[in-house]
């Protein structure tokens, strides 16, 4: 069984659809795929339809963009009811700051001297939320940075231009959307965030108290000793453990669906009470 838990679409920052993104899932081996796209449940009603067509178990998942320690994190919501009203209302709030954030990401960047980037983002957005990476790929179309990695480094972190600070969810704010929801609360990519030992450590303590249940080990943007790492921190934080690759679409060529590690052995994942999926 292959479990990708963790993958955006179109609703959010991907760039196929719900239905592309299962048909891309299903070639590939998926057998259980989470749709996880940033502060949307958007693309999960397309995405169930085409899932049920393909025989694979659909997952409809959520991630929430939340501000802990002064850092952005990522809190995945997996098993959610898309039609929780509580889940529903913090979702809007987070997406009616992200309309802001995106006419002043694009103001910063024409200070800067790139017009036109809101315009272009919107564009790229489809009509969805407008997320940074959809100004990172304009900024790339615009020929003003040559690859997607490099954006982020050059233009829409802190001390550059571009760079908005985050107003997101509390961590126990996400995770209470996602319970009432009826999911399971997983932190996403933990690794990738770069804390020492003990705030990584502080920041899982905090999320299990309020109500977190998991933690992905495995993911698109962790190498084999993070992965290592990451059992290591779920097992002292008894966290279950999940995996995902994060995929953004083809354009992202270093990551692919369900092509991402298998668990490392003696943790719990988080699927082991999951009701039996048969094809």
């Amino acid at each position: 069984m292959i479990y990708d838990l963790h993958t955006h679409s179109t609703a959010s920052d991907g760039t196929l659809t719900p239905t592309q993104l299962v048909e891309r899932a299903t070639a590939a081996g998926v057998k259980v795929l989470a749709l996880t796209d940033h502060d949307t449940l958007d693309g999960i009603p397309e995405g169930m339809v085409e899932a049920r067509r393909q025989g694979i178990r659909m997952v409809p998942g959520v991630e929430v963009s939340v501000t802990w320690g002064g850092r952005v994190i990522h809190v995945v919501g997996l098993g959610i009811d898309p039609d929780c009203e509580q889940l529903r209302a913090g979702l809007m709030s987070l997406r009616e700051f992200r309309s802001w954030r995106a006419i002043e990401i694009a103001r910063q960047l024409e200070k800067a001297g790139i017009p036109g980037a809101y315009e272009g983002a919107k564009a790229l957005s489809g009509g969805h939320l407008i997320a940074r990476t959809h100004f990172a790929r304009f900024l790339v179309g615009q020929g003003i940075v040559k690859e997607l990695k490099s954006v982020f480094k050059h233009y829409l972190v802190r001390g550059r231009p571009g760079y908005v600070a985050g107003n997101w969810a509390e961590l126990g704010e996400a995770v209470s959307w996602i319970k009432q929801a009826g999911g399971q609360a997983v932190v996403a990519h933990p690794a990738r965030y770069r804390f020492t030992h003990s705030k990584l450590q502080r920041l899982l303590g905090e999320f299990r108290e309020a109500g977190g249940e998991g933690m992905e080990v495995v993911s698109g943007s962790h190498n084999r000793e993070d992965a290592l790492a990451m059992a290591r921190h779920a097992k002292q934080s008894g966290l279950l453990a999940s995996a995902g690759s994060d995929y953004h679409g083809p354009d992202h060529t270093w990551v692919e669906l369900g092509r991402i590690p298998e668990l490392p052995s003696g943790i719990a994942p988080i699927w082991n009470e999951w009701p039996a999926f048969v094809s």
